[in-house]
């Protein structure tokens, strides 16, 4: 059977544990994938789920002047296309809607894609519908090999709606990870069912058991505070802004510590407003998902306020909360994106609105002090995620998909 040809905006990041989870358990069901990345790794760290991944890994280049020879040799092999003309068509119009040296890399990275692109390949996935889906729909075009995506959050809500539809109208097939999602391109798609909803879900085997009993802290005593842990990279979305505002809100007696995992450019930032709560909040950077999953293990409450960013990017449903379900360990969030999908307010979790800190507070300090609540709501959780959030589901689906695609084009 043919290769698939899986092409991401970068390789690896330990922020997208869930493109990891998916390459991986596609590789277990037999299919036969080179990843193609369009950024060199930046985090300097991995994932244990990289290191079993045996795909083997190009990187195209970020910038065009930084290599040369192979955009010329690109461009040069597009000439000799048959398909030169389709391509150049759909280039055409994209760059009068939109001028933008991004979109003139795009076409550079695409010539060296369809280039570079091994024989064996019969097919392009690409995680991400904005500027990666891009890059694969000119080499689909020049190298008339089918080409499908999965969408997520932010390719999703700030992509122009014209260039959506271009790109849903040209893929095979779509997938998404929130219902919301998949509404959205439902309808700008040529038929409501080319998109589909597949949750990422998680891959319980990667995780320890959760705890037998967790410690009944209740944030009355100074010498023993109450663990509350949020991962995710600082940036706007993830609305650590109003976070801030709703531990600095959180009453007087109430003894508290707080600990973020990320990067992110907003991180410098936020140390700088935090630096009034003193020594109760400590930023540790990013981290491995093991190192994620002990901090997990400690922890009392995970917090998780998301929100709208000012451009229109927002999360879908966030991978950690279902890793914070793992072990059973209580989450505070949002009623926003896809997280309503997963927790159910007052069930398996408690959700208050976007951007609305006081609610935020007055939520953590309820919830802080009722150590018997929050283990009734992180053992709904737990039962949620194992009974319909796993990822075998999504994976069997998507391994069927990629099958029946390959064979069409056999």
């Amino acid at each position: 059977m043919s290769r698939i040809a899986i092409v991401v905006k970068g390789y690896p990041r330990l922020s997208e544990t869930f493109i990891a989870q998916e390459i991986l358990g596609l590789e277990q069901r037999g299919l036969a994938l080179d990843i193609w990345s369009l950024r060199r790794p930046t985090d300097g760290r991995t994932h244990p789920m990289h290191d079993a991944i045996v795909a083997p890994v190009t990187y195209l280049p970020e910038y065009l002047y930084q290599a040369p020879l192979r955009v010329l040799r690109g461009l040069g092999a597009a000439l000799r296309r048959p398909g030169l003309g389709r391509a150049l068509g759909a280039a055409w119009r994209d760059l009068r809607r939109d001028p933008s040296p991004s979109r003139l890399r795009r076409i550079g990275q695409a010539a060296v894609l369809a280039r570079e692109l091994p024989h064996t390949v019969g097919h392009l996935h690409v995680h991400y519908l904005h500027t990666p889906a891009s890059v694969v729909r000119y080499a689909s075009l020049l190298t008339g090999l089918s080409w499908t995506f999965s969408a997520h959050a932010k390719d999703i809500w700030t992509t122009p709606d014209w260039e959506k539809r271009q790109k849903l109208a040209d893929a095979r097939w779509g997938v998404t990870c929130t219902a919301e999602g998949a509404q959205h391109l439902g309808q700008l798609a040529p038929c409501p069912d080319h998109v589909e909803l597949v949750y990422h879900g998680l891959d319980l085997a990667r995780f320890p058991a959760p705890p037998d009993a967790r410690p009944d802290r209740d944030g009355l005593d100074p010498a023993d505070p109450v663990r509350i842990l949020s991962v995710g990279r600082a940036v706007a979305k993830k609305g650590y802004d109003d976070l801030l505002k709703a531990l600095a809100a959180l009453p007087g007696d109430l003894h508290w510590r707080f600990v973020h995992v990320g990067g992110g450019e907003l991180l410098d930032r936020l140390k700088r407003d935090a630096a009034s709560l003193g020594e109760r909040v400590a930023f540790l950077g990013p981290k491995t998902q093991p190192e994620v999953v002990a901090l997990m293990r400690e922890a009392d409450l995970f917090v998780l306020p998301a929100k709208a960013a000012g451009n229109g990017d927002q999360d879908g449903l966030p991978n950690v909360l279902m890793e914070a379900a793992s072990q059973r360990l209580v989450s505070v969030a949002t009623s926003f994106a896809g997280i309503p999908e997963f927790l159910r307010d007052g069930v398996d979790g408690v959700l208050v609105l976007p951007g609305d800190w006081e609610a935020l507070s007055n939520a953590i300090n309820l919830v802080v002090r009722d150590p018997a609540r929050r283990e009734a709501l992180g053992r709904s959780a737990h039962a949620r995620l194992t009974t319909r959030f796993g990822a075998a589901d999504g994976l069997d689906r998507l391994t069927q998909k990629f099958r029946e695609t390959l064979s069409a084009g056999a």
